[in-house]
């Protein structure tokens, strides 16, 4: 009769081969289970990063999260958000311009510094700029003005264009058009509107930025429903978590259960475990792309893979 111990159950090697096949297998999950994705928008150089920005960046990595574009949304702002593509290469890319918040701190040499801080290739799109009536921290006028400079400096330097527009549609359009034949790429981030405004932004030849805001529409006609529809094209779509903002609120009620059960363990233990209402972060971003392909009834995967394409192609991202 054979010895215990050399039967394959209770043998050392055999037992050490199956842990070894496990873990392997462990991994290969992993690898599978993380997609390759683009953040086009996230504003890193928030204060609420200050203290752990190495960690964000690793737990993004970790999350899937490819390439971050942090967001300039003024002068010093987008100073910093070069300055720290340089201290994370071929991880973080950078914007230059004011947002119309802060288009009343425009000064007559803004357009040059803007311009001087886009000549570097870590800087790939002008912005964040745009208009916002919803708020009103600066005036109309002012930010009519300040926006439509920076999208003549777009069309000069050749960089895409990182949009912002709340509550002024009409507007938007009005002055984007001034500049049709000569106007570069441009994303409208972080989108909110109606079907009607995505068509005419799709028109137009804008990407449209989707964020974690899809928690809460639950309007009639608004990001939801275009995502329903099929109203945007995977090519023109593009995806962000506009961190420490637009937190993706998954517990919330406002979201169907076929989406909630549409969401990965993997993704879901990211975003529980790391991000608040008070601070989002990158790592956020497999929840939002999972969000968006169960809303547009595609599998993840693809829309994944798209909207990285479409990132590389926008901001020539390496």
């Amino acid at each position: 009769m054979a010895d215990s111990k050399t039967k394959s159950g209770n043998n050392p090697e055999k037992i050490a081969d199956n842990i070894s096949e496990l873990k392997i297998k462990q991994i290969e999950d992993e690898v599978a289970s993380s997609y390759l994705l683009v953040d086009i928008g996230a504003n890193l150089t928030n204060s609420k990063y200050s203290r752990d920005l190495d960690s964000v960046v690793e737990r993004a990595k970790d999350a899937g999260v490819k390439k971050i574009m942090v967001t300039g949304a003024s002068v010093q702002c987008s100073k910093e958000a070069l300055r720290l593509t340089r201290l994370y290469p071929g991880m973080l890319y950078s914007s230059a311009g004011i947002h119309p918040h802060d288009a009343k701190t425009w000064t007559d040499d803004c357009y040059d510094i803007i311009k001087e801080l886009a000549s570097n290739p870590e800087c790939v799109a002008i912005g964040e700029c745009g208009l916002d009536f919803n708020r009103n921290f600066s005036p109309q006028d002012v930010q009519m003005e300040v926006f439509e400079k920076q999208v003549q400096l777009a069309c000069e330097v050749g960089k895409p264009l990182f949009l912002h527009e709340r509550d002024a549609y009409d507007d938007m359009v009005r002055i984007l058009g001034k500049f049709k034949d000569r106007m570069p790429p441009a994303v409208l981030h972080c989108f909110t509107g109606t079907s009607a405004q995505a068509l005419k932004y799709l028109e137009m030849g804008l990407y449209i930025g989707l964020t974690g805001f899809l928690w809460k529409d639950k309007s009639d006609d608004g990001v939801r429903s275009i995502l329903e529809k099929g109203l945007i094209p995977l090519d023109r779509l593009l995806i962000e978590t506009d961190a420490p903002f637009m937190y993706p609120n998954v517990r919330g009620s406002k979201i169907p259960a076929n989406i909630k059960q549409a969401l990965s363990d993997r993704s879901l233990s990211f975003l529980n475990r790391y991000c608040t209402f008070q601070r989002n972060e990158p790592c956020a971003l497999p929840v939002i792309v999972e969000m968006i392909a169960a809303y547009m009834k595609r599998p993840v995967e693809e829309v994944a893979m798209a909207t990285t394409i479409n990132a590389i192609k926008l901001f020539g991202f390496s």
